[in-house]
């Protein structure tokens, strides 16, 4: 049988080059090893041109334990954050800083509302005493863009520190480091470079990282604590996760061979345009409109049909190849389908007709209010 296409922003569905690249076993202390490490860190921060004044700093675990380990260790334990939330993975922050003991200071916005950057300025020029911004980038509860350079520059200006959680961008939309000043970029293996699940990576400010010492509660968490240990050995401190190391490196490889960010973003938005045209031609529409959607993962209402259930739905399309991903909204009804992996447009237009075949199998006629 055929695996399924993912259509999720991560884990996604993966090249055969990258899957082949887990078929060999490594020592985590063995000196190819560690040469494999350092090449990728070295990428990592390539892609946003952080070179000179950055470091990658890599994390067993999903892209949250790199988020939380980042606000832990680059976040003192005095600080007071300016978190602007227009979705479940801002509320997600918010929550961590939580458990971290961190003030938080939520700037509240629509789930179909970009962050916006003269709310932020007058909230940071209100408040002397916030100390930094934790901002995502592209929010995938909806598929919405945040508009970070704008935020960036504005947070800069006020000479307060910047986090940003680039989980479902980092890769695919352009993120310079010579021109977005941050403490603290986050993002993980298993989204736009196209590897698998299991290691975060945060490329932060060296000249922050190093003042970080004592801020962090926890050993495993400490990215302090884990950069010195690999400038010092090579080595990771704990159990890394090879396998997904090894298919990172020959994912960047391919992602290089391809023509990195622009091609990437190319590809992607290609997606998402036979995605969106093919699914309005059904009758569905976007939760968010074009000017607000990032070409990641597409919010659609789902039908009012009283014969739609969405795991009948899922179900079937499963069975015909392609998995789905739920919606992540409380006050509508909705699902997401991805638009990033390994795949090209045909695939999405494959999805549609895949759709449009379990509707009918349904019984769905009405596949819009109004």
């Amino acid at each position: 049988m055929t695996e399924p296409i993912l259509l999720t922003p991560g884990p996604l569905t993966t090249s055969a080059a990258t899957k082949s690249a887990m078929l060999t076993d490594w020592g985590s202390w063995d000196g190819a090893f560690n040469a494999l490490t350092a090449s990728v860190c070295r990428d990592l921060v390539d892609i946003v041109d952080g070179k000179d004044e950055h470091v990658c700093v890599p994390l067993q675990g999903s892209g949250t334990f790199a988020v939380e380990a980042a606000l832990g260790t680059l976040v003192p334990r005095n600080a007071k954050v300016l978190v602007p939330d227009n979705g479940s993975y801002c509320k997600r922050i918010v929550r961590i800083l939580g458990y971290l003991e961190r003030e938080a200071v939520v700037l509240a916005h629509g789930e179909q509302e970009p962050a916006n950057p003269a709310r932020i300025e007058a909230a940071l020029a209100a408040d002397p005493s916030i100390t930094h911004v934790a901002q995502v980038h592209c929010e995938t509860g909806t598929g919405i863009l945040n508009p970070l350079p704008e935020i960036a520059a504005i947070v800069a200006r006020h000479g307060r520190g910047l986090v940003i959680d680039a989980m479902s961008s980092y890769g695919a939309i352009p993120i310079d480091a010579r021109t977005i000043r941050f403490d603290a970029l986050i993002a993980a293996s298993g989204k736009c470079l196209e590897g698998v699940p299991g290691m975060g990576f945060i490329i932060a400010r060296k000249s922050v990282l190093e003042r970080a010492s004592g801020n962090s509660r926890s050993l495993a968490m400490d990215l302090l604590d884990q950069w010195q240990y690999l400038q010092k050995t090579g080595q990771w401190r704990f159990t890394p996760p090879t396998h997904v190391l090894a298919a990172l490196r020959t994912a960047i490889d391919q992602y290089r061979a391809q023509g990195g960010q622009p091609a990437r973003l190319a590809r992607y938005s290609e997606n998402c345009a036979a995605l969106v045209n093919g699914m309005r031609a059904l009758g569905f529409k976007t939760f968010l409109p074009d000017a607000l959607q990032a070409p990641i993962i597409v919010t659609f209402h789902a039908p009012p049909d009283p014969r739609y259930d969405f795991t009948d739905f899922y179900k079937r399309v499963r069975d015909k190849g392609f998995i789905l991903y739920p919606g992540k909204l409380t006050a509508v009804d909705t699902f997401r389908v991805g638009c990033i992996g390994a795949i090209g447009p045909d695939t999405l237009k494959q999805v549609v007709a895949a759709v449009a075949a379990t509707l009918k199998e349904m019984g769905v006629e009405r596949v819009a209010a109004g």
